[in-house]
């Protein structure tokens, strides 16, 4: 049976139902691989690039973990606001920041592309980063600019979640990634949309 928005809303105790946007929110199977991992881990800094419903499972989870922060990457600020609203309507306001960051032309290995500006981002050293947007529509490779944007500030016991991994972009960043830092390496998860998750080998 298909895990559903319900399913994670009882097994993180939340007590009313989360606010899901079609297409847009991560598919509850990503959710439960986040939340496992961050229960089982308790990172202190995490990081993720788009907001929405991730922000209110990843702070749900800080909240029981009783340690730890996130800080949402958003380009919309239509959507800060509506995630500042939702995490306030959940009493997880002081888990999560939620940081406007507009899309800025960057350069990446002598590529242009349209990125999440840093400026407003504090310098923290990052547990988990957990990677959702710039939405795909944008460019081609959209979300590739993470890891070598983020790189500096990835602790070096960092994992990294890719969301929609099953694309034929992601599938081929993910490949880009893994060629450029070879000290990680790469998990895939057959679920709904597909999830990579990226690990520095043990013995580097």
């Amino acid at each position: 049976m298909a895990l559903s928005y319900q399913d994670i809303e009882k097994l993180l105790g939340f007590e009313k139902p989360l606010p899901v946007t079609k297409d847009w929110s991560a598919a509850p199977d990503f959710l439960k691989i986040i939340s496992d991992y961050c229960l089982d881990n308790r990172p202190l800094n995490i990081v993720e690039c788009s907001s929405g419903t991730s922000s209110l499972v990843l702070s749900k989870c800080c909240q029981l973990n009783q340690c730890g922060h996130v800080y949402s990457l958003e380009n919309g600020e239509e959507y800060v606001h509506k995630t500042r609203q939702q995490l306030k309507d959940f009493s997880l306001t002081g888990h999560c920041d939620v940081i406007h960051a507009p899309l800025k032309s960057v350069v990446v290995h002598a590529e242009k592309y349209q990125w999440y500006d840093l400026k407003n981002f504090p310098d923290v050293e990052i547990d988990l980063l957990v990677i959702d947007g710039p939405p795909g529509f944008i460019q081609k490779f959209s979300r590739y600019p993470a890891l070598s944007l983020l790189n500096n500030n990835l602790a070096k016991h960092c994992a990294i979640f890719l969301d929609d991994a099953a694309r034929d972009d992601e599938l081929a960043l993910v490949r880009r990634w893994l060629k450029e830092c070879p000290e990680f390496a790469s998990e895939y998860i057959e679920n709904e949309r597909g999830c990579a998750i990226l690990s520095r080998h043990p013995e580097r």
